[in-house]
């Protein structure tokens, strides 16, 4: 199986705690302080490993993966931002740039509550849990992440949704001062998810992995984190949050509808117009795998997309 319970699998056998509470520890075992120090000298810091970035105490989490967890420098080095640049080390290398405080997510539209939350006050909206997940790229490469967050709905259930909001549409930070101008898509970035897939106790509110707070290029101070979707729905530095009736546009649907649709959820079974994504390949690996369908979620989300034509609703 791969999703495990506490009482089969403890946290510490997964991520042990020294990792969290001992930062030198962490860059040693790794091997990371030589890599660690290029970076910096690149003006492009790992950024985790910067004072008072602890968040704790973290909540176990029944959803967690039992996986081996990819490593911290590959996490923090190889991302898609493309605000901050198309090749996958261009994020590390400018994200840097992006001021996370102040911060502010506004939710709006059909919510019987709407309002500004400061990002300290999200943190307090539920207890942090630690959450083993693994992310899914539509290039055909994942991550095994130690992400800390809370569910969506925690968030949610604060504003109070109307019965008439059907979906959740979620807003990037975008400021072209120091993010790219060029229009890869129809900036600023937006995704959507539907309200029940919203509410489901897999999605999360992401503010750390590894123990820490997010570094920029990872989608700081808070980002969406849905792992049975490709990683693209995972949207990042999220400045707005809005409830609505009908379905939001989003920004790589918009920008390439035949390549990439509304649910974009982890199918082995709908080929992509340019490659397979029947099999995968875990970064730090070299053998590929069977991709699962629904990322190895089935049994937790199959039940949403029941009576679905997946190939069509992909």
């Amino acid at each position: 199986m791969l999703i495990q319970h506490p009482t089969n699998i403890s946290p510490s056998e997964i991520t042990p705690r020294p990792v969290f509470e001992n930062r030198r520890r962490f860059m040693r075992d790794a091997g990371l302080l030589g890599l660690a120090t290029g970076f910096a000298a690149l003006g492009a810091p790992l950024s985790a490993f910067a004072d008072d970035r602890q968040l704790g105490p973290l909540l176990p989490s029944d959803f967690s993966s039992d996986e081996k967890l990819t490593d911290f420098e590959s996490i923090a080095s190889y991302n898609n931002f493309y605000e901050f640049g198309t090749d996958k080390s261009d994020p590390l290398r400018n994200a840097h740039k992006m001021q996370v405080r102040p911060w502010t997510v506004r939710v709006e539209g059909l919510a019987n509550k709407p309002r500004d939350f400061d990002i300290d006050d999200l943190l307090k909206l539920a207890p942090l849990e630690e959450r083993i997940y693994r992310l899914r790229c539509v290039e055909a490469w994942s991550m095994v992440v130690p992400w800390v967050g809370f569910p969506l709905k925690a968030l949610l259930d604060v504003v109070e949704p109307q019965g008439s909001a059907k979906y959740v549409e979620f807003v990037t930070h975008y400021d072209p001062q120091i993010m790219i101008r060029r229009p890869v898509v129809d900036w600023p970035y937006t995704e959507g998810l539907r309200m029940d897939e919203a509410l489901h106790p897999l999605t999360l509110l992401t503010v750390g992995l590894y123990g820490e707070v997010l570094p920029n290029q990872n989608g700081a101070p808070i980002r969406l984190v849905v792992p049975w979707k490709y990683g693209f729905k995972s949207i990042k530095s999220i400045v707005t949050i809005r409830l609505t009736e009908t379905q939001p546009a989003t920004a790589w649907n918009k920008a390439a509808p035949q390549e990439y649709g509304f649910y974009s959820n982890v199918n082995p079974e709908v080929r992509h117009p340019r490659w397979s994504q029947a099999t995968e390949r875990r970064i730090g690996e070299l053998r590929r795998r069977p991709t699962l369908m629904f990322n190895g979620y089935a049994e937790q989300v199959a039940h949403l997309y029941a009576g679905m034509d997946l190939a069509k609703h992909y």
